[in-house]
């Protein structure tokens, strides 16, 4: 993690991945898996990992909420959502946020990188590089 982004931490309390993203670790993710069993295999990922608690699933919508309290007392609220491209590809964004009004020192960045390494790892064999 760069200085810059500590920086930007101080400040800024959230974290989003996008198309968009200017960072390349926080673009969208793409997998050649349809939606229903994109939500399956993240879903049940998702609620293994330790540390993060599953609040809400919406499987119509997309969305699951997580939420993890890191080792200072604060509380990070995550979303994680799961977007149909194709009948055969799916999208996965993250936006993570945490309560209170300091900055987090880039704690989001790193929960949403954390996260994103064990979807990855989990779902190698569909991922598709973009």
């Amino acid at each position: 993690m760069t200085l810059k982004r500590t920086l930007v931490g101080i400040i800024r309390s959230m974290e989003g991945t996008s198309d968009r993203a200017k960072d390349p670790k926080l673009k969208t993710r793409y997998y050649n898996l349809s939606k229903d069993k994109a939500w399956e295999e993240i879903s049940s990922t998702l609620k293994k990992i330790p540390g993060y608690k599953v609040l809400h699933e919406v499987h119509s919508v997309g969305e699951i909420i997580l939420e993890k309290r890191t080792t200072f007392g604060r509380t990070m609220d995550i979303t994680v959502s799961i977007i149909s491209v194709s009948p055969v590809r799916s999208a996965v964004d993250m936006y993570s946020a945490s309560r209170g009004s300091m900055g987090d020192l880039g704690s989001n960045y790193r929960t949403i990188m954390n996260l994103f390494s064990v979807l990855d790892k989990k779902l190698s064999k569909y991922k598709v590089n973009e």
